[in-house]
């Protein structure tokens, strides 16, 4: 971390509220604010014309708001991301807009090379914008800049401003989003007509869960895992036994049917969604790969330290 990146983390807005309103009254702020900004008035007298800023400098200023506007949309641009395609989000009143870090309209069509901070050569503010629009309040509300370690951000900003931004999927691959989609609702549909009244625990509205986890498990397979293991509760467990880890309709409505011993599943009532079930896949890449979906004790969240307990055995047993 550079030992400037402290000025990205300044509300700009804030400052200038600030500043005017020692403008308008010195004794309207705190007494630390007042020599502050007796200091910054005196460096502006002092080194020149024009506030004492060159024109070079009024391009570095510049530069910075710009990137200070970059910082804005990956802190808070989540809250304002159309993650709900039903109806308008609850509005969490955020502002990001250009002339919030100091911006004007005027500067729209200015070139920056702070746009290589997301990925571009030099471009106009405007162009900077609609990258950052696209990215940031589309379809996917990215939330990361609190994390604290620079590596694992500089990882999510070449991910989300790059490798996202330019991702497009071929044929073969969007045909097979939709085949998995597609399992996912018959699947959903046929529960809904066949057990009407009954307890389903419907993915209904997360159907994505299919093509995701078929994704990540083909992804694994060609980066050589060997082994994938998935803890769960109730909601979307029927779907994901059937169309990710291949277990048969005629078992699943067996057991769904409750024709099971509870003797061997240690409970009764709800337990076809505490069952679980592995087995082998073989990815569209050739590769074969293990995927085990952990039975869940009576205590649904009790599962995580299971799979975390169980993936430890399996990488120690290596």
């Amino acid at each position: 971390m550079d030992k400037f990146s402290y000025i990205s983390n300044a509300d700009v807005g804030y400052l200038d509220q600030l500043y005017q309103n020692y403008k308008s009254d010195p004794a309207s702020v705190d007494a630390t604010w007042q020599k502050f900004f007796e200091g910054y008035d005196f460096s502006q007298q002092r080194y020149g014309e024009n506030g004492g800023a060159s024109a070079n400098d009024s391009v570095s200023i510049k530069e910075t708001q710009v990137r200070n506007l970059i910082f804005q949309y990956r802190s808070f641009g989540h809250l304002k991301s159309k993650t709900n395609p039903v109806r308008e989000r609850r509005n969490h009143n955020i502002n990001l807009e250009h002339t919030k870090v100091g911006l004007t309209d005027a500067d729209l069509d200015t070139a920056f090379d702070v746009a290589a901070e997301i990925g571009m050569p030099r471009a106009s503010l405007r162009k900077i914008i609609e990258k950052l629009n696209l990215l940031y309040l589309g379809p996917i509300g990215f939330e990361y800049n609190f994390i604290r370690n620079d590596e694992i951000r500089e990882w999510f900003h070449q991910k989300i401003e790059r490798e996202y931004y330019e991702y497009n999927p071929n044929l073969d691959e969007k045909k097979r989003i939709l085949s998995k989609l597609n399992e996912a609702v018959v699947f959903e549909n046929f529960l809904h007509t066949k057990f009407l009244g009954q307890k389903r625990f419907s993915l209904e509205g997360g159907e994505n869960t299919i093509p995701a986890l078929d994704a990540i498990i083909n992804k694994s397979a060609e980066l050589d895992v060997k082994e994938v293991v998935i803890g769960m509760a109730h909601r979307g467990r029927l779907n994901v036994l059937s169309n990710i880890l291949g277990k048969t309709y005629e078992q699943i409505f067996t057991e769904f049917e409750g024709n099971v011993n509870p003797d061997l599943t240690m409970g009764d009532g709800d337990v076809k969604y505490h069952l679980g079930y592995a087995s082998h896949i073989n990815t569209p890449s050739g590769k074969k790969i293990y995927v085990k979906l952990t039975p869940n004790p009576s205590h649904l969240e009790a599962v995580d330290p299971l799979v975390i307990g169980y993936t430890r055995g399996q990488i120690d047993e290596e």
